[in-house]
């Protein structure tokens, strides 16, 4: 039976997933037909490795295929060049072998005739023979070598990237590699961030050789919707495919891995961890929320690589935090830095000119990171700790009991600072106040559709119910009361009959408290602080 595969590379006749087709046959024609050296990075777990296997199978019939990974060198292999390219010739050398088309087997005796026993060789030499090799080949030759990053901090890496330079743009007057494909996390012009800043006078010409790859990694709707019918097709659970399909992209926008990831949780396990009764009710909205609360709960390497990257870079962490807490609207520009690490490490992505977070998963994630690592010294936490079993009634979360309570400690905690910090900070504060009170059995997460500097859409699922919560910064009685009326609009988005507004307020005159307020048959309960 095949599954839903998230450790390693996806094989179509085992695991389920998106069909590559399409994608392999782009590639070709675009990149591989035309003779393009291209650099293909995305961010970790984006399915580059099951990509770069599946376009070496795809080739075959018509080019022979150098397949490697620069994993399998060891680090005491790039100590020098001599190491490196004894390594780097036998690895070659097998992937000519494997080619299984045209004469790689025969072309393997060169290399194997290049580097026998610990004889010393150059990479100059290493690419002679390369040269003598593609000039033999009865088919043109394609390099492709994944995880190309992984070797990024060893000034031969460099030197290797340097030769490989050469030869390619001199393809014309030595034969060489037809078509070269590097795959990484970092694009290789971002691999200069890697390297030591003594190599700088190194490394100014190895990088402006790469085409850029431009099509999407990321799966459509219709792609996953094409998947669950596969599985559908074999377990019957009388899911609806559209829905799920639609509901599995919402949170995920197409991360491949967090694609599987999610229907791995929908088959393997919340059938046997929570109350949804038969196979039709886990593939559900509910279902898929359930698996996303697992999932995030999970230390997955793919969420330890983005703490990893925050650490490292703090300004990205700021701009994330910026975007998340209040609301702050950033031009895109790949020029500036935090952003282009960002969306190079999958985290961020262009939309409508302006910097966001890549998918609602990876959101949820980071702001329970920073929440969590704020929660030790905030007396906003510790409230929400202390009150969260207040606010249970027969099981259903008491949503206006929460906003009362949040009214009395804020004004306990933060009445005495300035309007500047409590703009900048309110919404914090709550989303801090409330993170205990659901953790462990609710999600949230914030409205990216509604998020600016005056609005914060927060999203509660808790036990199969909704809540709709607006954080507002209040701007004058006007304002106020269309954002009341946007509020009652929005409600009927998610087919709710009431929703919640926490209005920061720093008139010197407001009236501080919780009301109920009737706009037609919404009913909305507002919180003033």
């Amino acid at each position: 039976m095949r599954y839903f595969n998230t450790e390693g590379c996806c094989k179509p006749q085992i695991h389920y997933m998106v069909r590559l087709d399409d994608r392999l046959e782009q590639i070709k024609r675009l990149y591989v037909d035309r003779g393009k050296y291209v650099v293909l990075n995305r961010g970790r777990q984006y399915g580059k490795t099951t990509t770069l296997m599946a376009l070496a199978q795809f080739l075959k019939s018509e080019y022979l295929v150098l397949s490697m990974d620069f994993q399998c060198i060891g680090t005491e292999e790039f100590a020098d060049a001599s190491s490196f390219v004894r390594a780097f010739a036998s690895m070659a050398k097998g992937a000519l072998k494997k080619a299984e088309t045209g004469n790689g087997t025969k072309l393997a005796e060169l290399l194997e005739q290049f580097a026998p026993g610990s004889k010393k060789r150059t990479l100059r030499e290493l690419f002679a023979v390369f040269s003598r090799i593609c000039e033999k080949a009865d088919r043109r030759v394609v390099l492709i070598i994944d995880e190309v990053d992984s070797a990024s901090n060893n000034q031969v890496f460099v030197d290797f990237l340097a030769q490989l330079r050469v030869y390619y743009l001199n393809r014309e007057e030595r034969p060489v590699f037809y078509s070269v494909i590097l795959a990484g996390v970092y694009d290789i012009k971002n691999l200069k961030l890697k390297i030591r800043p003594d190599a700088e006078r190194q490394y100014n010409s190895p990088w402006n050789v790469a085409a850029k790859f431009s099509l999407p990694m990321s799966f459509s709707p219709s792609q996953i919707r094409a998947m669950l019918a596969e599985y559908e097709a074999d377990m019957q659970t009388g899911m609806d495919i559209e829905a799920a399909a639609q509901y599995i992209y919402q949170y995920t926008a197409g991360y491949p891995y967090l694609v599987s990831v999610v229907c791995k949780y929908l088959d393997e396990e919340i059938p046997y961890r929570t109350q949804l009764e038969g196979a039709a009710c886990v593939w559900t909205k509910n279902g898929i929320a359930e698996a996303v609360k697992l999932l995030l709960k999970e230390n997955v390497p793919l969420f330890d690589s983005m703490v990893k990257q925050l650490d490292l870079y703090e300004n990205l962490r700021s701009m994330i935090q910026q975007m998340l807490y209040q609301g702050k609207a950033i031009p895109y520009s790949p020029a500036e830095k935090s952003i282009r690490l960002g969306v190079m490490f999958g985290f961020l992505k262009e939309e409508n000119g302006r910097v966001a977070i890549a998918n609602r998963i990876f959101e949820m994630f980071l702001l329970n990171l920073f929440l969590a690592e704020e929660s030790v010294r905030s007396r906003a936490y510790q409230y929400g700790e202390r009150d969260k079993n207040q606010f249970l009634t027969d099981g259903r979360l008491n949503m206006r009991l929460v906003l009362e309570k949040f009214v009395i400690h804020f004004s306990d905690i933060y009445g005495r600072n300035d309007d500047a910090f409590i703009e900048e900070n309110g919404r914090r504060f709550f989303l801090l106040y409330l993170k205990p009170i659901i953790n462990g059995v609710g999600n949230y997460y914030l409205e990216a559709q509604t998020r600016d500097a005056r609005r914060t859409d927060v999203i509660v699922d808790y036990r199969g119910e909704q809540f709709i919560v607006e954080l507002k910064i209040w701007h004058g009685n006007e304002y106020n009361q269309r954002g009341e009326r946007q509020l009652a609009d929005y409600l009927d988005a998610y087919h709710q009959k009431e929703g919640y507004l926490v209005s920061f307020n720093f008139n010197q005159k407001k009236e501080t408290g919780v009301k109920e307020i009737r706009i037609g048959e919404k009913t909305i309960i507002e919180a003033v602080v």
